[in-house]
């Protein structure tokens, strides 16, 4: 019987020891799984870590990098911009007037940028018969001849031709576009019962210096260039102008007469325009002239008269002569 019994504590004891080895077996794969995981967690924070690093790095290397300098203005730009830019505006901007527009926008405040750029082009911040320049466009309706623009003494246009006698003087000539635009004009006022005459048309440089001298004996040469072109600056020698009067009164007196007042409304249907008109004596160089007309042709004349413009004006916004 007691041996019996020491048998049976014997395996007892068996069975308590394979439990305790069960019990450390699991413990210990749990433990190593939890190590596992706790070591796989930190390489996985440290690969984390790594990939912010580099762009800390680079964030830290776009803000140290040098800002960019602000672009050096040229000359030219300044002196553009107290001219408040306007060349990007306007087309008739002459870029070889820029010091003479600075220089007369600092001697006329009043003025508004627009103007000063105009009065530069017509030359107005010149005195008139100094630095002059022969005149451009030959030959045809662009051509400008006045205190600042000159013609050569041997220039003659081409295409003079005579204006009928029904509607001139003797010999009064003109260039035959222009000679027949006065003519339909002359024509189409006579069914008016109206009397358009040329008594003074194309002018030679020599016939001009009889005349100006002439005035200036007269009146004095100031009073003179009032009125009268100097030789080479005579409109009269492009064969573009004519003096008109209305055969009975003095052509001084033309304002008073109904052709003129049938010109002012019509003139610029056939082509022509006054060419001294009142209040561009500035402009023009000249006193006020009822009679002088000019041919610019019918598109340059309506322009010229829905604008209230003088050709001056016209010449320094539309005509670039310095292209």
């Amino acid at each position: 019987m007691a041996t019996r019994r020491k048998i049976k504590k014997v395996k007892l004891k068996i069975k308590v020891k394979w439990k305790n080895v069960i019990i450390l077996l699991v413990g210990t794969i749990l433990i190593i799984f939890l190590s596992v995981k706790w070591i796989g967690w930190i390489a996985n924070s440290l690969k984390e870590d790594n990939k912010k690093t580099p762009e800390v790095k680079e964030t830290k290397k776009k803000s140290t990098k040098p800002k960019e300098k602000t672009p050096v203005k040229t000359e030219e730009e300044k002196k553009l911009e107290k001219l408040d830019n306007v060349n990007k505006r306007i087309d008739f901007f002459n870029m070889n007037y820029l010091d003479r527009y600075l220089d007369y926008k600092e001697k006329n405040t009043e003025l508004d940028i627009i103007q000063i750029i105009k009065n530069v082009n017509m030359h107005l911040d010149k005195e008139v018969y100094e630095d002059t320049e022969p005149a451009k466009y030959l030959n045809t309706t662009n051509i400008l001849v006045n205190k600042h623009y000159y013609l050569e003494e041997n220039y003659e246009p081409e295409n003079l031709e005579a204006i009928d006698k029904k509607y001139a003087l003797s010999g009064m000539k003109m260039v035959k576009e222009a000679k027949e635009a006065f003519e339909n004009m002359a024509s189409d006022a006579k069914k008016e019962k109206l009397n358009i005459v040329a008594m003074s048309t194309y002018r030679s440089y020599d016939y001009q210096v009889d005349l100006y001298n002439r005035y200036v004996r007269q009146d004095g040469k100031e009073a003179a260039d009032t009125y009268s072109g100097r030789p080479g600056h005579s409109e009269h020698q492009t064969g573009l102008a004519v003096d008109v009067y209305d055969n009975e009164i003095d052509y001084t007196k033309f304002e008073k007469t109904n052709e003129f007042k049938w010109m002012n409304e019509h003139a610029q249907e056939y082509g022509f325009i006054l060419r001294f008109p009142k209040d561009k004596e500035n402009e023009t160089g000249y006193m006020y002239e009822s009679w002088h007309y000019r041919y610019v042709g019918i598109e340059a004349a309506t322009y010229i008269k829905e604008n209230n413009i003088s050709f001056e004006e016209y010449y320094a916004t539309k005509i670039k002569d310095w292209n």
